[in-house]
């Protein structure tokens, strides 16, 4: 107990918290966008589980380092390129964020209603949207235990950390999604995101490494833009047409 009295554990622990939120804006985003699918009354219920099923899945990779450290070793070559579990899963979780995220444009443009119409599906349910968020948040868990594994040594601190950031996005999740469903072009703005996001994860299983600095550069400039198209929107004068009477 002798480390709760340390000040270098507290800063560890500050640090790695605010890494873990900023790490879980892009998981935030994605479950507020499958969420929408849902009927408004169940829309809580689903941020709180897909959160939930998030901190479960870091807490328990956390507890097994080793054999995340195994995943690290190579398992087949493909073209001279030597392929680990890690790279599968990054390979893998980018894929599944472009064909999700490439989709759902599809949908927004095309129209929902019109689009399962044409197919013939029904609506997605809970527990579909429940699988999907739990197949995304492994994904999302892995990069943020590499996270922490690399800036904190004790496991109780990472722990901690990884509780109190998910209780702070359970938090802002709501008010994150309500805010996407009202603004369409923040909705594909987020989903523009996460095409970059699957697309930098699909790189980075093939050793490609973008540096997560100017992703988060790209994304924050694209917020702010649209943050000012927004402000000048609600500003702009609606557009009065003129009744012409032909003779």
């Amino acid at each position: 107990m002798e480390f709760l009295f340390d000040p270098h554990v507290w800063i560890a622990f500050i640090s790695l918290t605010a890494l873990e939120i900023v790490l879980g804006i892009d998981n935030i985003i994605f479950i507020s966008i499958l969420v929408g699918r849902l009927p408004r009354r169940v829309r809580q219920k689903a941020r709180v589980i897909g959160l939930s099923l998030a901190m479960i899945m870091r807490i328990a990779l956390l507890l097994s380092l080793t054999w995340i450290m195994k995943l690290t070793a190579p398992l087949f070559a493909v073209f001279g390129h030597e392929i680990s579990g890690r790279d599968l899963i990054l390979i893998g979780g980018g894929a599944f964020l472009l064909a999700k995220s490439t989709l759902e444009i599809h949908n927004q443009l095309e129209g929902a209603e019109e689009h399962v119409q044409r197919r013939g599906r029904a609506t997605p349910g809970f527990a579909s949207i429940m699988v999907q968020i739990a197949l995304i948040d492994i994904v999302f868990s892995f990069d943020s235990v590499i996270t922490a594994v690399g800036l904190v040594d004790q496991v109780a601190v990472m722990i901690a950390a990884i509780i109190v950031a998910v209780l702070v996005m359970m938090v802002l999740a709501r008010p994150i999604g309500d805010f996407v469903d009202r603004h369409p072009t923040i909705k594909m703005l987020a989903l523009s995101f996460l095409i970059l996001i699957g697309l930098a994860l699909f790189a980075e299983g093939f050793e490609l490494h973008i540096p997560k600095g100017y992703l988060y550069f790209a994304m924050a400039f694209s917020v702010a833009v649209e943050m000012l198209n927004l402000r000048l929107r609600r500003r702009a004068k609606p557009v009065k047409l003129r009744r012409v009477i032909m003779k």
